[in-house]
């Protein structure tokens, strides 16, 4: 595996880096659980950065890096799907994207205008219309949706419906490994500030170690998805998402007891990284799907 970038990639991630900072800082007298990405989701639009997987100096392995790259915001905006997985479909599809999973509510799917349906093995694609859709209320971080059933759906092939999941999980796990970092900054931040007993928390070294374990495991998340963006494999997908949402179960255990009583309630902004993960254990079959797609995939096991 490569690790260093090309000028084209390098050039790419440096634009991505100056779009994020504008979407950095946290709204003043925020207290709700999803903050909109109205205008992030517009001038990534305007700059065609949703394109990128489709250009081949760049390709899905610079998409995952820029997938991972903007997780790390506050505001939350349809971006990994339509980076990640609308380039490998085999006609263009309208943007936003969501997935709708055995009849469950998803993530973007009251503005959705492509749905991938997901049904055991079979997954399909549907173009709702306004009525078909609706808003939920949600206690995770994102807008969630259910699809009430009155659009044709469009059944991939076996072949195609494959490719299509092996997307999805390097989605998944693209945008798990961006929240993990950007909650690990946020909580690294409060225990450099908060004191107790005469000292900064972070000097405690039970913390410093918790810490440490967190910052591996999400590390190991990030590595094992550009190797699966770059490999483009099923197994190597398959892993990822499963290291991406084992890991991250403990993770916001983790930095949410370190924050004490404010990690309970909406004062500290961890929950706008935290709560979109809860969202993204349960995807594509959760830790349990994962895991029987490595056994299958990664070694030949008839588990899946």
């Amino acid at each position: 595996m490569d690790f260093t970038l090309t000028s084209d990639q390098s050039a790419l991630t440096s634009a991505i880096d100056r779009l994020a900072t504008h979407f950095e800082a946290m709204p003043t007298d925020f207290y709700g659980f999803t903050l909109a990405g109205t205008q992030l989701e517009k001038e990534l639009t305007d700059g065609e950065y949703f394109d990128i997987a489709g250009i081949p100096d760049l390709g899905p392995l610079t998409a995952t890096m820029a997938v991972e790259r903007l997780a790390w915001l506050p505001c939350t905006a349809e971006i990994a799907l339509s980076m990640l997985v609308r380039p490998h479909l085999a006609t263009e599809l309208p943007r936003p994207f969501a997935v709708i999973e055995n009849g469950r509510p998803g993530r973007f799917v009251a503005t959705a205008k492509t749905l991938l349906i997901i049904n055991g093995d079979d997954i399909g694609v549907a173009h709702p219309s306004v009525d078909a859709v609706e808003a939920v209320d949600s206690l995770y971080a994102y807008p969630m949706g259910t699809f009430t059933g009155n659009a044709s759906v469009t059944t991939l092939s076996g072949s195609d419906a494959a490719n299509v999941r092996k997307w999805l999980r390097i989605a998944l796990a693209a945008e798990i490994s961006g929240l993990l970092h950007a909650a690990i900054a946020s909580t690294v931040e409060h225990l450099s500030i908060r004191r107790q007993f005469g000292r900064s928390l972070g000097t405690f070294q039970a913390l410093r170690h918790r810490m440490a374990e967190c910052t591996v495991l999400a590390g190991g998340v990030r590595w094992l998805v550009l190797k699966a963006a770059s490999t483009e494999d099923e197994g190597d997908a398959a892993l990822a998402a499963l290291h991406a949402q084992e890991s991250a179960t403990r993770i916001v255990y983790d930095l949410h007891q370190m924050l004490g009583a404010m990690g309970m309630t909406l004062e500290h902004p961890l929950h706008l990284w935290t709560y979109r993960i809860k969202a993204l254990l349960s995807e594509l079959g959760g830790r349990g799907g994962q895991a029987a797609a490595v056994a299958a995939l990664c070694f030949n096991s008839e588990a899946a």
